[in-house]
């Protein structure tokens, strides 16, 4: 207990600096702006201000970019519940009550329990993450490569499997992901790959060129034409009629719970994330409630639900990047991109080597949460006016700051020819209703699968029997090999199982 008190003593020497404080502010705020404003997405906005973080102290960036992480988780919800127009993915779950709500004239009620939900949703997650980091990190420094190879395996598959109507066509682009990964030197003979005797290509694509391509150039290339202004809701939302009921806090309690459990449940696995957790949230209270024709009318318990199931499962995707190295989705890749970046290798051994990273990055999560609680009651009116700003406005700006950021990491054009190309892939791969997620996913672990597989290889003497042979490895291959053979065994009566019926009953 001591050494826990210990180690957030130092993490709040870190989070609680000038520089901790205002980087976390700037994080929460920048997060529940991009959260309100529909179109530019969490993963366009961070993969833009990676640059930035190349010129500061590196626990003040992943303080900054986990801020904008989970400010936008707040601030996704505040469009969704006013005009049904859900700033993020995961927040539009909310709006299937949340909007009800505001036309009944309950706007401020929902906002605010929302984000009280948030709140309990984001602590519970730190609270997991305290909990479990450590002793994950330990029992993953007896890992050996065979271990990490079959981690990173599930973490992918998982990723293109779970929660994804699409798996033949998410598994196709990890396994583009994985091919744009070998370009570049290898690492073992000094080859170069697939760079076309490009010697600016030999350390590889250029990471925040291809997370920008993918999903920050679609969208604004899709938005670019839009020409219309969001219809806002003109009445000014004071802070006292938000304040709720006895009865809606009465029917908020449990609901917050199971979705904080939920939330965490979904957020610690690889490829699920808060998506997922925030429909099985919202299914498990429409069958648990007292009530469940009022569900899809205004239902508290259908907004807090969610609510707190997102925020827990953003805090939990924590937990397998920075106990175990394994990105569970695409920002924590770029989280893992950023370590890198600054020469900290992700895997269990940050809590030892940078215990003022790792540490300060949890408490920072406290403060941030504690500041976005603040932030989103007081500051609705701010959110729902920036809303006016006409999309022809904005885009020029996204795209010019977005090529002036590409080029200013390297200094080099080709880098920002990389980010077209990239951004009309991902532009057509939108069209094709090709997922772009398992894409950076493989492109981000296709290397470090390669490096420790070679490992494995050299270690065991190249024996494949390796990977089965050890009990962790073994198990985790087995469950690996029974996901992938599930979804494409579902996949497959998706497709031909129906047909087969018709035909037999013709």
């Amino acid at each position: 207990m001591s050494t826990l008190i210990n180690d957030l003593a130092l993490g709040l020497s870190v989070a609680a600096s000038v520089g901790g404080l205002l980087y976390c502010f700037l994080g929460v705020f920048l997060g529940t702006v991009v959260g309100v404003l529909p179109g530019i997405g969490i993963m366009a906005t961070l993969a833009m201000l990676m640059p930035i973080t190349y010129h500061i102290d590196p626990n003040y960036a992943l303080i900054m970019l986990g801020g904008i992480y989970y400010g936008a988780s707040y601030g996704g919800s505040t469009a969704s519940i006013l005009m049904n127009l859900p700033g993020t993915a995961t927040s539009a779950v909310t709006g299937l009550d949340g909007y009800p709500m505001a036309q009944q004239g309950r706007a401020g009620q929902a906002l605010f329990m929302t984000a009280i939900a948030s709140f309990v949703g984001s602590i519970f997650g730190v609270l997991l993450l305290v909990t479990l980091s450590v002793p994950l990190s330990r029992v993953a420094l007896k890992f050996g490569p065979q271990e990490y190879v079959a981690l990173m395996a599930l973490g992918l598959i998982a990723a293109s499997v779970i929660g994804s109507g699409r798996t033949v066509r998410s598994l196709a682009s990890v396994s583009l992901g994985l091919a744009l990964g070998l370009i570049g030197l290898d690492l073992n003979s000094g080859v170069a790959r697939f760079t076309f005797g490009q010697t600016v290509l030999f350390d590889g694509l250029p990471l925040v060129a291809v997370a920008i391509g993918l999903f920050g150039l679609p969208e604004i290339i899709a938005n670019a034409g839009r020409t219309d202004t969001p219809k806002v809701n003109q009445d000014k939302i004071r802070l006292r009629d938000m304040l709720p009921t006895r009865t809606d806090w009465r029917r908020s309690g449990m609901p917050m719970v199971r979705g904080s459990g939920i939330g965490a449940f979904f957020g610690a696995l690889p490829g699920t994330g808060g998506l997922v957790a925030t429909f099985v949230s919202y299914a498990v209270e429409a069958r648990c409630s007292r009530h469940p024709e009022e569900f899809g009318k205004g239902a508290i318990e259908g907004v807090v639900a969610p609510e707190a199931a997102n925020n827990a499962a953003v805090q939990a995707a924590f937990i397998p990047t920075l106990s175990l190295g394994i990105p569970g989705d695409p920002v924590m890749a770029i989280m893992l991109g950023v370590m890198m970046v600054h020469g900290i290798l992700p895997g269990p051994d940050v809590i030892q080597t940078s215990p003022d990273l790792f540490w300060g990055l949890i408490v920072s999560f406290v403060i941030g949460n504690l500041m976005l609680l603040v932030l989103n009651l007081p500051l609705v009116g701010l959110w729902v006016r920036m809303l006016r700003i006409p999309y022809t406005l904005l885009f020029p700006v996204i795209v010019a700051l977005t090529c002036i950021g590409i080029y200013s990491v390297n200094y080099q054009v080709t880098d920002v020819f990389v980010l077209l190309a990239f951004g009309f892939l991902g532009l057509g791969m939108k069209a094709l209703r090709f997922d772009v997620a398992p894409l950076l996913l493989g492109f981000v672990l296709g290397p470090m699968i390669e490096e420790y597989f070679r490992r494995a290889l050299i270690v065991s003497g190249g024996d494949m029997m390796s990977f089965l042979d050890r009990p962790i490895a073994g198990t985790i291959t087995v469950i690996t090999g029974a996901l992938l053979a599930w979804a494409l065994i579902r996949a497959g009566w998706k497709q031909f199982g129906p047909r087969r019926r018709e035909v037999q009953d013709a």
